[in-house]
């Protein structure tokens, strides 16, 4: 008699706790807000509190521990908690049935209910070096990286294998289609047109996914080493070109100075004088020239005559 009251007493405590912990579940059912998780859990919860009460009753320990563990072993399974960052898609019996959002929520268990998360941040893929060849047939590798997120989680799970890979498969493809119908000289000097192009063909391709491509930026263009050496020659003769359009500009500009400066020099035979006399200046001053001074023939003229004169008064 006395043991019975005794296992009596243990199977209500452990039918107390087990109604305390069904009901806490309960409470977390209720705000996860999932009406047929609830539902179905209420539907355990009152199976459950039949068996214990029952067999609470008729003071069955062994009976009363059995269903304490299955109900500790079977209810932390239901909870799911999902980041901020992240949403889950729910499955139930391998059907869609909805997408849990961040926080705590509670599923049910013995694999009825799947829970597929997915990442919702923006995601980077680094693209391998693809070998292209150009359209002026000129052998290139180029990599790129490719920025995305998923704005749909469940086209994510339901619509693809694997979103992340099939993304760089397909940016993989999409980078040699599209650099491979452009010159070289495009993929160096309209590098922002190329990736809007590459953004756009992408974020079509990878929409019905539910993946959302932000950006494509072309990282690197490596160039065969006698492709490099041709650029440099060619660059290095432009440079050529452009210095001897300059020197030759110069000396054009300069030539129409100096006739401009002797039109105006030459209308004074004084003028030619001074200008004449400011250069010997100019060089004396290093004082290690020998300067051979030209006469003006006016002058000699002049001793000439006076030469002439003289002889005459002489005689």
């Amino acid at each position: 008699m006395p043991g019975t009251v005794i296992g009596r007493i243990g199977s209500l405590f452990l039918f107390g706790i087990g109604i305390v912990w069904l009901l806490i579940w309960l409470i977390l059912a209720y705000s996860s807000k999932q009406k047929s998780t609830l539902a179905v859990l209420a539907v355990f919860s009152l199976i459950w509190a039949a068996l214990g009460f029952w067999r609470a009753m008729a003071g069955d320990v062994v009976s009363m521990v059995i269903l304490f563990v299955i109900l500790f072993i079977t209810l932390p399974g239901m909870l799911k908690v999902v980041n901020q960052y992240q949403r889950a898609v729910l499955l139930r019996f391998g059907k869609l049935q909805s997408v849990l959002e961040p926080g705590l929520n509670v599923i049910l268990p013995w694999g009825i209910d799947r829970a597929l998360y997915v990442e919702m941040r923006t995601t980077t893929i680094d693209v391998p070096k693809q070998d292209i060849i150009t359209r002026d047939n000129v052998p290139v590798s180029v990599d790129a990286v490719v920025y995305f997120n998923v704005f749909d989680p469940k086209l994510a799970v339901l619509e693809v294998q694997d979103y992340r890979q099939a993304t760089t498969l397909l940016a993989q493809t999409i980078l040699r289609s599209v650099l491979g119908s452009h010159e070289l000289d495009d993929m160096l000097s309209q590098r922002e047109k190329l990736n809007e192009k590459l953004k756009v063909d992408l974020d079509i391709a990878t929409d019905p996914w539910g993946v959302r491509v932000t950006g494509v930026e072309i990282k690197a263009v490596d160039l065969p080493e006698d492709m490099k050496r041709a650029m440099a020659k060619q660059a290095e003769a432009e440079r050529e070109r452009r210095a001897k359009i300059i020197s030759a500009e110069g000396e054009y500009q300069a030539s129409e100075k100096l006739a401009q400066a002797a039109e105006v020099i030459g209308s004074t035979r004084v003028g030619v004088m001074l200008r004449m006399l400011q250069t010997l200046s100019e060089i004396a001053v290093e004082k290690n020239s020998t300067i051979v001074f030209p006469l003006p023939m006016e002058i000699l003229r002049y001793f000439d005559v006076k030469g002439e004169r003289e002889d005459e008064t002489g005689s």
